[in-house]
């Protein structure tokens, strides 16, 4: 998808249409037409992000499928962004825990782990976190793709920790975040 076309797209589509768009692009995938959302590069991502409204990002985590395809996406990415350098010497499990889930107490749950220059993410929760992160999936979008200030989001308990704050605050300096550019 090139700029003009994330900009037609995203124009000014409700968020059911803008949900609509997003739920035919993965229906194709998973019908082998070749277009899905996880061939879509990250930086092509971060721009559908920076462009959707709240709203739009809303109707992402309130749709069951889409909600899931993102989470996934993103967990899946997270290695892939990974900067070894910037977490030398550092290991620790993350928990994240994400409101009005479909899992335990309502709540969809992630763990990652990083170890020995390695970061590993996942539904296994066999570890015993460090630190769990609680907080939106809309919001986690934004955050995870570079479009929101994490720190006020901390601040205004957006997001909400438990256990060891440091690695939480410190958490997206160890990855390569592409950068949201100008529409």
């Amino acid at each position: 998808m090139n700029a003009f076309a994330e900009n037609l797209v995203l124009g000014n589509l409700t968020p059911s249409q803008f949900t609509q768009v997003l739920e035919t692009l993965h229906m194709l995938g998973e019908a082998g037409a070749g277009i899905e959302l996880s061939s879509l590069s990250t930086d092509v991502l971060v721009g559908v992000v920076r462009r959707a409204s709240r709203d739009q990002l809303k109707a992402i985590a309130d749709h069951p499928e889409l909600r899931s395809v993102f989470l996934d996406e993103i967990f899946r990415r997270m290695s892939e962004h990974f900067s070894p350098t910037r977490a030398r010497h550092v290991d620790f499990v993350v928990s994240w825990r994400f409101s009005e889930g479909s899992g335990e107490d309502g709540y969809d749950r992630f763990q990652t782990v990083i170890e020995d220059g390695v970061c590993v993410s996942s539904t296994d929760l066999s570890r015993t976190p460090d630190t769990t992160i609680t907080l939106s999936v809309d919001d986690f979008i934004r955050i995870a793709t570079g479009n929101a200030a994490v720190a006020a989001m901390f601040v205004t308990g957006r997001v909400k920790v438990k256990g060891e704050y440091a690695p939480a605050v410190r958490f997206s300096s160890y990855f390569d975040i592409p950068k949201p550019t100008g529409a």
